[in-house]
């Protein structure tokens, strides 16, 4: 179904309007500097959109320097609530791109989204490529994530078809059109709450429904995987079993990819337990999965457990 003229909106400086969206809760300090490195976009958004749970999650300082409009949003903590919430207050935007707070993004990366959703009416979401991941190691410092920006920007080959579909859109880095949010009324399942493991893949699926989702070599990125303010070992080793039961129940995960998913993680938790990354709270992953395996068993799972966790 192709959705691109199926909501009018007022027209910007460029082709399409273009809002940066970015939820974050208790990482002052790597938001002020992702939001300082917009600054280093080619083609500027046209208003930049953050959504913190207390005042105190953001310095403003890191919005004095933007040079294009900018809010703050209250919300209560969750990533999928706080996105929620800039969704409520975009309908502006043809293209809402939603970033970590801890994502920096190649200086062509707007004006590439741009170029893409403007040539490309069947795509609904767009993710890009991310050329080094912090989250599957100790996480990659500012300095070392721009200098792997440069380098890939120095080294970058054409490609004349970067677009190719997949599953789902990474939740690091992830375009959405907003005629689509619209046509279906789709938002973020505030039923996975905090970290929101796996809404990603959720929402993808549910926008799939209006259109293409794809990935696109040409959307360069860092994800720095910053370790501050994540959630708990024992709340994500939870979300790890009972997310894919929740979204196999609602219709929007595979019994196959699920059970892939949990077995993976499982796997991976019970045999590292015994020599733990540094970064990785093994220990209080194995318990979650255990807690989740035993509510499993009784019929108590479900995602919201976490919140009453330590």
């Amino acid at each position: 179904m192709n959705v691109s003229g199926a909501h009018k909106r007022t027209a910007s400086a460029g082709a399409l309007h273009l809002v940066v969206g970015i939820a974050s809760t208790g990482r002052r300090e790597i938001l002020a500097t992702t939001l300082r490195h917009l600054a280093c976009q080619a083609r500027q958004p046209d208003e930049v959109v953050v959504c913190v749970w207390s005042t105190d999650d953001i310095d403003q300082s890191g919005l004095a320097d933007l040079t294009c409009p900018s809010r703050v949003l209250m919300s209560p903590r969750g990533s999928c609530c706080q996105r929620n919430r800039i969704l409520d207050t975009v309908s502006q935007a043809d293209v809402v791109i939603f970033l970590d707070d801890d994502f920096l993004m190649a200086p062509s990366y707007l004006e590439q989204v741009e170029q893409l959703f403007a040539e490309h009416s069947n795509v609904v979401i767009a993710t890009g490529t991310v050329i080094a991941d912090g989250i599957t190691g100790p996480g990659i410092s500012v300095q070392e994530g721009t200098t792997r920006l440069e380098t890939a920007q120095l080294s970058a080959d054409y490609d004349p078809d970067p677009l190719r579909s997949v599953y789902c859109g990474y939740g690091c880095n992830m375009a959405v059109r907003m005629s689509a949010i619209d046509c279906g009324n789709l938002r973020f399942d505030e039923a996975l709450p905090l970290y929101g493991w796996l809404e990603d893949l959720d929402f993808s699926r549910m926008a799939a429904r209006y259109g293409r989702v794809v990935k696109s070599t040409r959307l360069k990125g860092v994800h720095l995987g910053t370790k501050v303010g994540r959630t708990s070992g024992t709340r994500f080793g939870y979300s790890q079993i009972a997310n894919p039961v929740y979204l196999v129940r609602k219709g929007t995960m595979t019994v196959h990819h699920a059970g892939l998913q949990v077995a993976r993680n499982v796997i991976a938790n019970t045999v590292k337990v015994w020599r733990p990354e540094p970064w990785v709270d093994r220990k209080g992953r194995v318990r979650g999965n255990f807690r989740a395996l035993a509510d499993l068993m009784l019929g108590h799972l479900a995602p919201r457990n976490i919140e009453n966790m330590d």
